[in-house]
């Protein structure tokens, strides 16, 4: 998908030499840290603490983001929607009159300026995106639409923990759709959903959509999106058929009583969170109910007229009578979505990236850098890799082999490329699959084996 929407980092950035890049590993795990994915995130130098549940995110970490925002980025477009970019910081005049100003709760952080105005720092964006579509669509000949971002939210937690699972400041995609009546609303709601199991497939998650409460979004049809892991925050209980890959790839997202069909076939299996458990279901699916622990990363809402009516929102329908547009908002965890795939991909030496999100496809490295031949093979295939588009991180560090070995476990790129002397007088490296076995293969074909 060429030029959709491209984000303002270039992941397909230059190839990088460790020994000039920033990359402040750990030896030692923090004390503070209590899972897995936060251990990990701060011992491999893809992120730092600023305060209580605010990170910064350095140059390893930042590459990861940006992968897993263009897998989003790609999906949404393939779904029909269209990119902005909102402010972070919203008047809360606009909060009093959907009425959420109050009701929120302290997990909104309310600010003033100089001028005394109340203003919050964006948590979501519901009465900010309905404001924007209320300015720019008069009929109905402008629905449906389907907008969304990829900003910076904040909620104030009352006991950020966990790492970037659970943050007070992180980054989320959000859309917002519009429709003219409940048929194009649930549509748009069965758009969304089928983008969203494409988009986590495509970074290597099985992710269960579960029957989901709507908390302070509101509306009654809710679906979150869970991946399965020891370390969630929320007990989830769902029918062992969703331990199969579903393949989505034939799904036409614009047919919609095909997709109506289809969803409603995958939702035939239960599973829903804590919240919205069904005992009866749950009955039925006798032994091969399932209960694990689960991390949210995105979730879809249908709440039809509760914004639009109470900002007076309305179009005119296509017999002149004004009509009031229907909405639905679905929202992508991009920063949690770092942490889940780590909890869901690593070992005891790191972490093991999918191939689509790797901040590097490989780590090439020279076991002998004062070594004149070593050097030079690897310079070559170095630079032959590069030209042939592979994203590189070229250990050059004058280190022993076993700290690069373990540092290269550690951040978890999908292949390491390991240059030694003895290897290059006889032609040959080794190649290895992180998480697998090292095999030998002959220097000529490394560059073929990896493009």
């Amino acid at each position: 998908m060429l030029n959709a929407g491209l984000s303002p980092f270039v992941v397909k950035s230059l190839p990088v030499r460790l020994s000039r890049y920033f990359l402040p590993v750990l030896k030692e795990t923090p004390g503070d840290a209590q899972v897995i994915s936060h251990q990990l995130m701060l011992r491999a130098g893809m992120i730092r603490q600023t305060a209580a549940g605010i990170y910064a995110w350095l140059p390893l970490g930042r590459r990861v983001l940006a992968k897993i925002e263009q897998i989003v980025r790609e999906e949404q477009v393939r779904a029909g929607a269209i990119e902005v970019l909102m402010p972070t910081i919203q008047s809360a005049d606009l909060w009093r009159q959907s009425g959420r100003y109050d009701a929120y709760g302290p997990e909104m952080l309310r600010i003033t300026d100089r001028h005394d105005r109340e203003m919050l720092f964006s948590p979501t964006a519901e009465e900010l995106f309905t404001q924007i579509f209320q300015n720019g669509a008069k009929s109905y000949r402008d629905l449906p639409k389907n907008i969304y971002q990829i900003q910076w939210k904040f909620r104030d937690e009352v006991r950020p923990r966990f790492g970037v699972l659970r943050g007070r400041e992180f980054l989320m995609k959000d859309a917002y759709s519009f429709d003219a009546d409940f048929a194009g609303a649930k549509h748009s709601y069965n758009r969304m959903f089928i983008a969203y199991m494409r988009t986590f497939a495509r970074m290597g998650l099985d992710a269960i959509p579960m029957q989901a409460d709507t908390g302070p979004i509101g509306g009654d049809l809710s679906h979150e999106f869970i991946v399965l892991a020891p370390t969630g925050e929320s007990d989830v209980f769902y029918h062992e058929n969703w331990l199969k890959p579903r393949d989505t790839s034939a799904i036409d997202a614009d047919d919609a009583d095909a997709l109506e069909g289809f969803i409603t076939g995958l939702n035939a299996d239960y599973a829903a969170t804590d919240e919205k458990r069904d005992l009866a279901a749950e009955s039925a699916a006798g032994d091969q109910l399932r209960q694990s622990k689960g991390i949210e990363v995105g979730q879809v809402f249908y709440f039809g007229d509760k914004y639009t009516k109470a900002m007076g929102v309305t179009v005119q329908g296509p017999d002149g009578v004004p009509i009031t547009p229907l909405m639905g908002s679905y929202g992508i965890g991009v920063s949690r979505l770092v942490g889940a795939i780590i909890e869901a991909c690593h070992d005891k030496d790191g972490i093991i990236w999918p191939d689509a999100v790797a901040p590097f496809k490989v780590a090439l490295i020279n076991l002998r850098v004062d070594d004149a031949a070593c050097a030079a093979a690897a310079e070559k295939l170095y630079a032959e890799l590069t030209a042939a588009g592979v994203e590189v991180l070229y250990d050059d560090r004058d280190e022993r082999g076993g700290a690069k070995f373990a540092t290269a476990d550690l951040i978890g790129l999908p292949w390491q490329l390991v240059v030694g002397p003895k290897g290059v007088a006889a032609g040959i490296v080794e190649l290895k699959r992180r998480g697998g076995e090292r095999v030998e293969i002959a220097l000529a074909d490394a560059v073929g084996r990896l493009s």
